[in-house]
């Protein structure tokens, strides 16, 4: 069977194996790891100020153990940041990037299969997805889609991406991490603290936000209200809507909350469709 997915990928992967491994990961990451089921939750790593030093996505592995998967950029740094208050516990942490590549697979509501992987639920590019692990050197058919049309999808569905939406040092909510990749009921963890605080206040000084623009308009444009600096856009897709415009993302400050329309500069305006 042939499977329509994103291009293979080597990941960060890190394996969590002991007695007390879940219950350390636990208080490391913003997600509840400790009822891992068949999805792939998404999850922060933030340092003591709760600001992002990760996004990853945490679930249950081949041997029963919770995974922890991120970028291949961050493989020493994850790896070095997870396991640095592994001081007493009976714990320990596994670098298996090497062991097993990432194919994420889409257009389909049944799970794929294949002889020595490993499936999990997974919104990567879009609602319906699952990730497909598999021992490195071994994959089935593909059909790869191209990188404009998953980066379209992508942003169509107002999922921001390491890299671009989502940086070093922001503050998860700013990106709408709170509703997807924090779990407020699960006790303590590094940064959480001033995640708590964050809901409760229900104040940040900027906010990802879903628009429309002009097909010339580039990422990194800034975006204006009355002439002042309002915000910047992050990522636009290749493909246009039934417009003949644009879907992007962007970040907006607080003083453009409550616009419905920016300005931006030399690329006409852009049109607020809703926050992330």
């Amino acid at each position: 069977m042939k499977f329509r997915s994103l291009a293979p990928e080597t990941r960060c992967l890190l394996a969590f194996r002991g007695p007390d491994a879940e219950r350390y990961l636990n208080g490391q990451v913003s997600q509840d790891v400790r009822n891992l089921g068949e999805t792939a939750l998404p999850a922060c790593v933030t340092d003591a100020k709760g600001k992002l030093q990760a996004f990853v996505h945490v679930f249950r592995g081949a041997d029963g153990s919770p995974w922890v998967e991120g970028p291949a950029e961050q493989r020493e740094e994850l790896e070095a940041r997870l396991g640095r208050y592994l001081i007493a516990d009976d714990a320990e942490i596994h670098d298996i990037s090497d062991e097993w590549q990432l194919v994420h697979v889409v257009d389909t509501i049944d799970a794929p299969s294949f002889d020595g992987g490993i499936v999990r639920h997974a919104r990567r590019i879009g609602p319906d997805g699952f990730d497909l692990w598999l021992p490195t050197g071994s994959l089935p058919e593909l059909e790869i889609i191209t990188e404009g049309e998953a980066e379209t999808r992508r942003i169509q569905s107002r999922l921001p991406k390491w890299g671009a939406e989502l940086t070093p040092g922001m503050l998860p909510p700013e990106a709408g991490l709170d509703k997807t990749s924090i779990c407020y009921h699960k006790g303590c963890y590094i940064g959480q603290e001033v995640l708590s605080r964050l809901k409760t206040v229900g104040k940040v000084n900027r906010r990802l936000a879903a628009l429309l623009v002009e097909p010339d308009t580039t990422p990194g444009s800034p975006l204006e209200l009355d002439g002042k600096p309002a915000g910047k856009l992050t990522s636009i897709a290749p493909w246009p809507n039934e417009s003949g415009l644009h879907t992007a993302l962007g970040y907006l400050e607080k003083s453009a909350f409550e616009a419905g329309e920016l300005t931006l500069p030399d690329h006409g305006t852009a049109r607020v469709l809703g926050f992330v």
